[in-house]
């Protein structure tokens, strides 16, 4: 088959070559560009100059696109074949789309054949792009080489960071029955405020008040919910109203949380054991340590396992204001994670375990996902100390059953008055926002 009659194949509508027939014409594109432009001197310019460097491969596509050989090609075709090429050596190569797109929160490849993404908090099934498993392992290294991460038989699942600051999972046969799997997960460049999510229908007025007053009045706040229910997008918003003149310290599995505007924060992230199975950093291990670097508050992305003992001794001894986020169903499922959570690092007894939750946390905030992705504040209670019983009792301040209802209010919590006899709150503004609610 001669050149044409491939290219032809490869871009007619159900062609069987698919895929395989666009990589195909991409690898003979990047072969005849890399002979006018060596790949050692586009990573040399790319590192000093990016744009240069697209700049130099734009004019060796040109040069290429002159000859015979692509003479019959549409011109729709090769600006396609370009954009193709710098995604590849610049960007994640068939994924950069997608990475590009703003509405894009996430990016699933499962294997080569079922890719989805979601848009706006919806799955989509888009079309396969890899040709075969080759092609998707390739592009695996190209993400993890520069990360100076890598994965394979003996170790087939990888977690990181990428530079933009999105995160990677990548899972590789024999785990992935079915292929390799990567998952990427999109973070915006900028912090959403608690105003944008009240604009987007995820809270009231009312909720974004509480919430503010509670970090003003430096209370500990969780927040609660599942996996991609709008969490670390409300401990931003939450974070984005802390004092300029107050020194943060934030510590995470893989750094999301985004600091765009506050002046004084030191940002931590937790290192997993290398190749050679040494070199681990949890987030236990950080916790302790910004115990020592003067913290006014410390942040926990996210508390997991026995890392949440070391957070609960923080809140309890002087750093209030604190915030963290857990995966639990509802405020009181909480209490029993967090109980879990610390016996995996000291066998305490539950009943004294209770007793530091209800010292160390002030507010649990629980957040959602809708059916039609939209994510919103389900309940928001506080926790206090309980009976002989139960010496951790969550107490039920708010909530919303749906994105239909605006939510409604039990009561006020008790720091309320508190803050108003600190003059840390003014007792209008309370009356206000107490008339608003009840």
């Amino acid at each position: 088959m001669t050149l044409m009659e491939r290219v032809r194949a490869a871009e007619a509508e159900g062609s069987p070559f698919g895929a395989a027939g666009r990589r195909w014409m991409l690898d003979e594109l990047k072969e005849e560009v890399a002979r006018l432009v060596p790949g050692d001197m586009i990573a040399r310019l790319s590192a000093e100059n990016p744009r240069r460097a697209r700049s130099e491969l734009k004019s060796a596509c040109m040069k290429v696109f002159a000859t015979g050989r692509w003479a019959h090609r549409s011109v729709e075709s090769k600006e396609r074949l370009v954009v193709e090429l710098l995604d590849t050596v610049f960007g994640l190569g068939p994924l950069q789309p997608y990475i590009d797109d703003p509405a894009v929160t996430e990016v699933m490849v499962n294997g080569t054949s079922s890719i989805y993404v979601e848009r706006a908090g919806t799955l989509e099934r888009v079309a396969p792009m890899f040709s075969d498993v080759a092609h998707v392992r390739a592009l695996i290294d190209r993400i993890l080489a520069p990360l100076g991460r890598r994965v394979d038989e003996s170790s087939p699942m990888v977690d990181a960071r990428l530079p933009s600051g999105h995160r990677v999972n990548v899972v590789i046969p024999p785990l992935a029955v079915d292929g390799p799997a990567i998952t990427i997960r999109k973070f915006t460049e900028r912090a959403m405020t608690l105003e944008q999510m009240q604009e987007m229908g995820s809270f009231d007025a009312r909720v974004t008040q509480l919430l503010m007053w509670a970090v003003q009045a430096r209370k500990n706040v969780a927040v609660c919910g599942g996996t991609g229910s709008g969490k670390t997008t409300l401990l931003n918003a939450l974070s984005c109203t802390i004092s300029p003149l107050e020194r943060i310290v934030t510590i995470e599995d893989s750094a999301e949380l985004r600091f765009t505007e506050h002046p004084h924060v030191v940002r931590m992230e937790a290192r997993p054991r290398n190749a050679e199975g040494v070199g681990e950093v949890t987030i236990r291990d950080l916790v302790r340590n910004a115990l020592r670097m003067r913290p006014d508050r410390i942040i926990v992305g996210e508390c997991r396992g026995a890392e949440a003992l070391d957070m609960l001794q923080a809140m309890n001894t002087g750093h209030d204001g604190s915030l963290t986020t857990l995966h639990a169903n509802s405020p009181e499922d909480m209490v029993m994670r967090l109980v879990t959570m610390v016996r995996y690092g000291l066998d305490l007894p539950v009943d004294v375990i209770e007793s530091n939750i209800a010292s160390a946390l002030d507010l649990v905030v629980q957040t959602a996902r809708f059916r039609d992705g939209r994510r919103f504040v389900t309940q928001i209670a506080q926790v206090e100390r309980g009976s002989v019983d139960a010496l951790c009792r969550v107490v039920p301040l708010f909530e919303r059953r749906g994105l239909d209802s605006s939510g409604s209010w039990s009561k006020a919590p008790d720091w309320i008055e508190a803050a108003v006899e600190s003059k840390a709150l003014t007792r209008e503004e309370v009356g206000e926002w107490m008339r608003a609610c009840f």
